[in-house]
């Protein structure tokens, strides 16, 4: 797999090691993590990765994806997939940055550039979530085109669907 890039972002997709390397809080010595950089939802979204590569295989393209500023390189946040498309095309994202990131733009710079990779690969539906006070990541979700598809007592479901998957062509 390729990284994915934006004007300010490339979207890294981790391996196994790298991912067995954030869940450890240890960056091999090429890494360059910013201050902050694993969070706990990045530790979380690398130990669901090792877990479904033990159970049922490597799910790239549809595996976690490290967000590094182009600018110097370090990484600042994460994204990616909660595994692969299922059997009506549908998959789920969850996405998050270090605190001295937000409020940048990058989250919607990669999640924007995570739903055209997705679409370009057949993808007819992705859905997300966040919590009833993260108002920012509703905020995200909605900036990218994503609408609200319900909640419940702890969050808000959000979703974008295309009836076809002629997304701007394959990016990568």
């Amino acid at each position: 797999m390729s990284d994915l890039v934006t004007a300010r972002l490339v979207l890294h997709p981790l391996s196994v090691s790298e991912s067995e390397r954030v869940v450890a809080g240890e960056s091999h010595s090429g890494a360059r993590w910013a201050p902050g950089y694993p969070t706990e939802g990045d530790v979380s979204a690398a130990r669901r990765f090792l877990a479904t590569c033990a159970d049922t295989g490597d799910p790239q393209p549809f595996g976690n994806y490290e967000i590094r500023r182009r600018e110097d390189g370090q990484a600042i946040g994460g994204l990616g997939f909660h595994g692969p498309a299922d059997a009506n095309g549908s998959v789920t994202i969850g996405y998050g940055l270090i605190p001295s990131a937000r409020d940048q733009g990058y989250a919607s710079e990669a999640l924007r550039e995570l739903l055209l990779f997705a679409r370009a690969r057949g993808v007819t539906c992705v859905k997300g979530d966040a919590d009833h006070d993260n108002i920012a990541s509703q905020h995200v979700m909605t900036a990218v085109g994503m609408r609200p598809a319900g909640e419940d007592e702890r969050v808000r479901y959000f979703e974008i669907a295309w009836t076809d998957t002629t997304a701007a062509g394959d990016r990568n």
